[in-house]
């Protein structure tokens, strides 16, 4: 078969609304279950987890639950982890509109994200303390998973047809240079260790401060070059379902993304994850905090994921991917991957928090009184503030245009675009 023939077999793009259409529609597609695992082996003791099956969009309505499952790797001190695992799903569900239908609020999730991220960071660098946490946060609503993630810290996905995927993007310094150009960009310097003779030794690393991750929730002591907003992927799954691996650098230190979903196959979601942990166990020794979440996301009529065996990667499994996204501003892309029939709603990893937030974020404008996109708090606008411009703290700011923010929102994005001294002053 050539190559323009299986194009032609490739279904039409499928937006969103259209999705959630068809469940409202009740097309005989059942909500799924979601069952779990977890698993851990600690070192340091630095790592953190959160599972929470029973929220709920419109409270006191169980028709609208969705599930959160989230891993915190802490690094100097445990305070980072402890304070994003208590704070940050009330601080993202804060950011979306009230009374909002289940299509506009996934819509409004990636922003919310992003929002969450950067109102926790901001919360936690007002306590003094310096540790910092990697954060994978991952969202189910039906068969709609939407992941955000800072650091390096993994969400991979198995799908039926025995295909893997990375639903984050690692915050490494030494395997990514887009982020090496920001930091160094934003008044960050980025080098190796030096010793003595004048060698340099062990991974890259960002200073001061000497961290090996572009992004983190904390690290007060670093700069503000290594920012709390998240690269975000949102996709919807067929249902046929999946399993998720959420799992802290201490296993993907040891297993790849194959090798983790490979060795858990055919085996219920709670010996899964004791299984990913041996596994890392046996192949690097335990070297750090490892912390494993399997997730399976199940079809109503099936009592557990079936186990399908690894298959061969071919051209026609790599179109099944049906990719499309949505930034909000009416911009699509279409794109090829390899993730099985599974339907890619958003994706976008931007450190600049206008790109991630928009022109169009909802606002509270009633009677002059503005709400601050990130840290929710109604305020009237300061002179000369108005929702597209206001007050900068250098003259080198361009014009910011996107939502309202509040002084303290506004002087923490100029840091973290580099335009004011990035280490910020800790309070004793």
């Amino acid at each position: 078969m050539s190559q323009a023939e299986v194009l032609r077999m490739k279904p039409p793009l499928v937006p969103l609304a259209t999705l959630i259409g068809r469940e409202l529609r009740n097309e005989k597609v059942e909500k799924p279950f979601v069952k779990y695992g977890q698993a851990a082996l600690a070192k340091k003791g630095e790592d953190y987890f959160l599972v929470k099956l029973d929220c709920q969009r419109i409270p006191g309505n169980p028709a609208t639950s969705f599930s959160v499952f989230a891993i915190f790797d802490g690094h100097n001190g445990i305070s980072a982890a402890i304070f994003a695992k208590e704070n940050l799903l009330s601080n993202i569900l804060s950011a979306i509109p009230q009374g909002i239908s289940r299509e506009e609020w996934l819509q409004a999730l990636p922003r919310a994200l992003v929002a969450g991220f950067v109102k926790t960071d901001i919360e936690f660098q007002q306590r003094g303390e310096t540790s910092g946490t990697t954060v994978t946060f991952v969202v189910i609503d039906a068969w709609t998973v939407t992941v955000a993630s800072v650091g390096d810290s993994r969400c991979i996905l198995d799908t039926q047809g025995g295909i893997v995927s990375l639903l984050t993007v690692d915050h490494r310094l030494e395997e990514n240079a887009e982020e090496r150009e920001r930091v160094t960009a934003s008044g960050g310097e980025v080098g190796r260790l030096n010793v003595f003779g004048g060698n340099e030794v062990g991974p890259l690393r960002c200073w001061p401060g000497g961290l090996c991750l572009s992004r983190s929730i904390g690290d007060t002591d670093v700069g503000e070059f290594i920012v709390p907003i998240p690269h975000v992927k949102q996709v919807k799954l067929s249902n046929a379902g999946g399993r998720l691996i959420i799992a802290s650098d201490g296993i993907w230190d040891a297993l790849s993304s194959d090798m983790a979903a490979k060795s858990c196959r055919g085996l219920p979601a709670d010996l899964g994850a004791k299984m990913v942990v041996k596994e890392a166990l046996r192949s690097r020794g335990l070297k750090d905090d490892t912390t494993c979440l399997v997730v399976d996301i199940i079809p109503s009529d099936q009592p557990v994921l079936p186990s399908t065996p690894r298959k061969k990667q071919n051209m026609l499994s790599s179109i099944l991917f049906r990719k499309k996204s949505l930034n909000f501003t009416n911009k699509t892309t279409n794109k090829l991957s390899a993730i099985g029939v599974v339907e890619e709603l958003f994706e976008e990893g931007s450190a600049v928090l206008a790109e991630r937030l928009g022109k169009d974020f909802p606002t509270n404008a009633n009677s002059g009184i503005f709400r601050c996109a990130v840290c929710q708090v109604d305020q009237p606008p300061a002179e000369g503030l108005t929702m597209s411009s206001g007050p900068f703290f250098s003259h080198s700011s361009k014009r910011w245009e996107g939502p309202f923010l509040c002084t303290n929102c506004r002087k923490k994005k100029d840091a973290m675009e580099g335009k004011r001294p990035s280490r910020p002053t800790v309070v004793a």
